[in-house]
């Protein structure tokens, strides 16, 4: 899983903190207390939210945010409310439930100065739920969307300055994850099906730090396949751009050893 971003302290809490710190003092109470429907007028409500969030007792603070939208929904405090409990969610880590609440938020305020960090914090959901390159990639793609997304709505804003660094990191991801099925798919012998997967990679995540190894795998590949051409192009791009790869010294030796003809001087 990728870790919690960086800019959490300064983003996320900068953001949040403009929507909480506009409350009054908060009041107590057990979670019973505070989680059953009791009508409460919406300063109280929202303050105990608050104070909740600042206690770290987030899904209680959630639930209350929740209540102030259920209980005052045409007061200004229900849209803060919105976001905020879309953002308590989120440091609960219950990423479905913060997705949902942004995405409630953003279909009623649309046009919102606050949407930009709404649909931030749903790239962040997706974002963090990314896992290891053995398993199904969906959330990495749903992150990869959600995170270009916000670059096409909001590109002087930064959310998509921290976007940007996070597709990067996000293509490193998926690019690796077709370099763990090409490598299987070699060790069976393959060699085609092995040979789709680098070139996705080549084609598709030239800028990630796999983009070597595929070259490389494409020369082993396309040697096992009986295309010794198609490898040299291989070999050709890999010495153009990474010249003192180590992907590069074997790939010149295996096209020494195995279609000298083709080996460059």
């Amino acid at each position: 899983m990728f870790e919690r971003s960086r800019l959490k302290p300064v983003i996320l809490a900068a953001a949040a903190g403009a929507l909480v710190f506009t409350a009054g003092c908060a009041s107590g109470g057990n979670k019973s207390k505070d989680t059953a429907y009791v009508a409460r007028d919406v300063d109280t409500l929202y303050a105990a939210a608050k104070a909740r969030l600042a206690q770290g007792r987030t899904k209680q603070a959630a639930a209350l945010f929740d209540e102030v939208e259920r209980q005052h929904p045409y007061s200004p405090w229900a849209r803060r409310a919105q976001l905020m409990s879309a953002f308590s969610w989120y440091a609960a880590r219950d990423y479905n439930k913060s997705i949902q609440s942004a995405q409630r938020f953003l279909s009623i305020h649309p046009g919102n100065k606050d949407a930009p960090y709404a649909y931030y914090l749903i790239a962040l959901c997706y974002y963090e739920q990314i896992s290891d390159v053995t398993r199904d990639q969906r959330t990495t793609e749903q992150a990869k969307a959600a995170l270009t997304d916000i670059v096409r709505r909001y590109p002087a804003t930064p959310y998509a300055a921290d976007a940007k660094l996070k597709i990067d990191l996000v293509n490193d991801h998926l690019a690796g994850k077709e370099m763990t099925i090409g490598r299987n798919y070699e060790r069976r012998g393959k060699w085609l099906a092995a040979t789709l997967r680098f070139r996705n990679v080549v084609d598709n995540f030239q800028t990630t730090s796999h983009t070597p190894e595929a070259l490389f795998r494409l020369v082993e590949s396309y040697l096992s396949l009986g295309v010794p051409e198609e490898a040299q192009k291989a070999a050709a791009v890999l010495q153009a751009n990474y010249p003192e790869s180590k992907w590069y010294e074997r790939a010149y030796r295996l096209m020494d050893k195995y279609a000298p003809e083709n080996v460059a001087a």
